[in-house]
């Protein structure tokens, strides 16, 4: 085994969109294990839009990554080394083991792995945080009954993507919100939604909202929110009373810059929206998904099955290469991925 590894850090936090710069490759002594913790050789590892909220140094709900750090992340991959009784060389894992090719990880900090069920990428995507951040927001802070509306963004990506197959399960009319007419294509042929409006091709809000009100001809009873920006301008006068917004992501905001919590920037728009809120007796929850892993169980013996027998679909988005990953990542946040973005890094 080599004595070194690759890791990606942060070079310097970005102003604005990321950029190649923002990021350094480097060589690395391998990690050791101590007692209790596993060496991983990383074989797929996730790129997803909260990171880019963590490379800024304000407040937030994780601390945010330090220069010349590693950047963090989850990952999948093969035990090579172990001083833990959990797990043994040759196992698969997955944990938060980081932008690397190695990492070292406390043993109770990893869920072990079957091959056998699915490919293991997926325990970064549907069956991983993302498609718990979708079964989650939806069911608990959702409430979905049959014959409502959903509207959710980037809906082929893997929260999106599970919103609405979930909804449409559930006997909702699912309405997705992509950038693309590829992908709004897949959103309904593949994912199963009633339709899905290309938000590249609206020229303004006021033309996006004429789309959506043509889907949403009743209104909608919930906004899966998870992009912000122009598609929550559009749906929120289309709030049905009581309707429900489970609020998980606002990535059309996170490349404007190092903003505190409730800052943004343009236009003030939010007494408009607490008005709104307020006439409509809406119920808008923020949540961040590692406070209800208790429920992962629940989520994976719900849904586990119904990927294993093709009833809920997916699709990946994979870059190869741990040096190629600065780039998957800046893609993502211009929303040119198509599925869950990964980065295959060995295996």
């Amino acid at each position: 085994m080599s004595d070194q590894m690759q890791r990606i850090v942060l070079a310097k936090r970005p102003e604005g969109q990321p950029g190649p710069d923002n990021f350094r490759l480097e060589t690395a002594a391998m990690p050791s294990p101590g007692e209790g913790e596993v060496l991983m050789r990383v074989h797929y590892m996730s790129l997803d839009p909260y990171m880019r909220g963590r490379m800024d140094d304000a407040k937030s709900y994780s601390t945010p990554v330090k220069i010349d750090e590693q950047m963090g992340g989850g990952a999948v991959g093969e035990v090579i080394e172990s001083r833990s009784p959990r797990f043994a060389p040759g196992d698969i894992a997955m944990g938060m083991f980081g932008w690397g090719s190695h990492g070292v990880v406390r043993a109770n900090e990893l869920r072990k792995i079957d091959p056998d069920v699915a490919p293991i990428s997926t325990s970064l995507g549907v069956l991983g945080m993302p498609g718990f951040t979708g079964w989650y927001g939806f069911n608990e802070i959702g409430k979905p009954k049959a014959g409502e509306t959903l509207v959710v963004g980037a809906a082929t990506g893997p929260v999106g993507s599970m919103v609405g197959q979930l909804a449409k399960q559930k006997g909702l009319r699912a309405i997705g919100v992509a950038g693309g007419a590829d992908k709004c294509a897949f959103a309904v042929k593949e994912l199963g939604f009633d339709a899905c409006i290309d938000h590249r091709a609206a020229s303004d809000v006021k033309d996006m909202r004429k789309s959506l009100s043509e889907v949403c001809p009743d209104g909608v009873d919930i906004y899966f929110e998870n992009v912000a920006g122009m598609t929550l301008e559009a749906v929120m006068p289309m709030m049905n009373v009581a309707g429900r917004i489970p609020l998980c992501g606002m990535i059309a905001w996170y490349n404007a810059g190092a903003l505190g919590a409730g800052e943004t920037s343009g236009p003030d728009r939010l007494p408009k929206l607490w008005r709104t809120i307020l006439v409509n007796r809406l119920t808008v929850t923020g949540f961040i998904i590692s406070d209800h892993f208790d429920r992962f169980g629940d989520f994976l013996a719900e849904v586990g099955p119904l990927v294993r027998d093709g009833k809920i679909a997916y699709r990946e988005d994979v870059t190869e290469g741990l040096e190629h990953a600065p780039e998957a990542f800046i893609r993502m946040l211009d929303g040119k991925n198509f599925g869950k973005t990964l980065v295959k890094v060995g295996g």
